[in-house]
């Protein structure tokens, strides 16, 4: 797999993290904890997309 790509492949999981957290936020029955690890997968997908960037 080329860097492109795979730099496409993590961009696309950092977009459908987003989505997955926007929607937790706001379903009522969703728990913090499980918020914050989504937010955390997210975190390490742009950390890594950043070093991979640079």
């Amino acid at each position: 797999m080329s860097l492109s790509s795979h730099l496409e492949q993590l961009k696309k999981k950092h977009l459908n993290l987003s989505a997955e957290v926007e929607a937790a936020q706001r379903a009522p029955g969703t728990q913090d904890l499980q918020i914050a690890e989504l937010k955390k997968q997210k975190l390490r997908l742009k950390e890594e997309i950043t070093r991979l960037s640079s």
